[in-house]
């Protein structure tokens, strides 16, 4: 009985043996079940189709298609440094097509994810591995093509302007996903200015999340969401499963708050005070923590993911399983933290101090 190498159509890598059997149709069958393709057409290295299981000799080198003519790969190389090298790049971001320059993407926020993806200076600690590609050789990113055009825009006139129908928290979750520090400042203002006192809306302070506190039930949910809290004295508070998903907390001390279950996706909370809180934070994903100070707090399995920690002070927290992956820890300090299993991968890690840590930092829970 004779055997037979598969490759699919256009690739030399993952082949697998195959034996031959009675028919052509059984090896296109047992190669679709393999490839996990519809596999319809086999060629030989030169491209010439096989049409008969005759011609096939014991340990040919053979290549499968799902119906598409024979890919030289030499093509493919081609193709691949064309695109590698080439000045314009094309995104396929959640099914909509974004034709762009290399400089566009890598320009104005040089370590934002798409600018470490397709840069061709930065180190290579700092690079990303770009995304896999759809068949028409645009880079696929799974995310919204609503917001992702004002961010292109962005990257291009260093302009944010912003549709009557788009939301603006939603270019703003967006550009934390990005890693695009240029672009939440100024989504973060446009944010703020939507939620200020002009336009009805107050500053909270600590009398009123006493009050609020006080007049609702332990087993009923207490929702901050998007309110205004900036500057506000919230320490030593029982502020437990509250949600303060995209609030503005700028400024604010929650030292000593009792913070487990809290919700703080996507608020921001620049220069606020977070030392020593009790319980953990159950989510602070894609907060702004710019210059923020969480000395000595206890956040094991904290989730961290795209937040922005950038200058922020973390010194001797104990971050054990917290998950970093994507944020930007850019000169922030985590001397004395220990770090032990928490996902660092894709995380910003520039200047970043790391001294006197009690379990040193693998390198695994640093690459992507």
């Amino acid at each position: 009985m004779k055997r037979v190498i598969l490759f699919v159509n256009g690739t030399d890598v993952n082949g697998k043996v195959f034996m031959i059997t009675h028919s052509l149709d059984e090896l296109l069958f047992a190669a679709s079940t393999k490839f996990e393709i519809n596999a319809k057409r086999i060629f030989t290295p030169q491209g010439g189709e096989i049409d008969d299981i005759k011609l096939i000799r014991d340990d040919d080198i053979l290549y499968v298609s799902s119906g598409e003519d024979f890919i030289y790969k030499n093509k493919v190389a081609n193709d691949d440094q064309i695109n590698e090298n080439s000045e314009w790049i094309t995104l396929n971001v959640g099914g909509k097509y974004f034709t762009t320059t290399r400089s566009t993407l890598t320009k104005n926020e040089p370590m934002s994810m798409l600018a470490r993806m397709f840069t061709r200076t930065q180190k290579s600690d700092c690079m990303l591995k770009p995304s896999l590609k759809d068949p028409k050789g645009a880079f696929l990113i799974d995310r919204s093509p609503i917001y992702f055009e004002p961010l292109l825009n962005f990257l291009r006139h260093n302009l944010m302007i912003l549709d009557s129908n788009v939301n603006v928290n939603g270019v703003l979750a967006e550009a934390h996903y990005y890693g695009m520090e240029n672009a939440i400042c100024v989504l973060t203002k446009m944010a703020n200015e939507k939620n200020s006192p002009a336009d009805g809306l107050i500053t909270l302070s600590r009398k009123h999340v006493v009050k609020a506190i006080m007049s609702t039930s332990p087993t009923s949910e207490l929702r901050f969401q998007g309110v205004n809290f900036s500057g506000a004295d919230l320490s030593k508070l029982d502020l437990r499963n509250i949600n303060f998903k995209y609030a503005v907390m700028d400024s604010c001390n929650l030292a000593g708050a009792n913070l487990s279950g809290c919700c703080f996706e996507r608020a921001n909370l620049s220069h606020a005070n977070f030392q020593d809180p009790n319980g953990s934070p159950a989510n602070m994903e894609g907060a702004d923590f710019r210059d923020a100070n969480f000395e000595g707090s206890n956040m094991p399995a904290v989730n961290l993911r795209v937040a922005t920690l950038k200058n922020a002070i973390l010194r001797n927290c104990d971050l054990r399983s917290a998950v970093l992956a994507g944020a930007n820890l850019e000169r922030c300090d985590l001397s004395g933290s220990d770090l032990q299993e928490a996902n660092l991968r894709g995380a910003n890690l520039k200047d970043a101090t790391f001294e006197l840590m009690l379990t040193p930092l693998h390198m695994s829970q640093t690459i992507r």
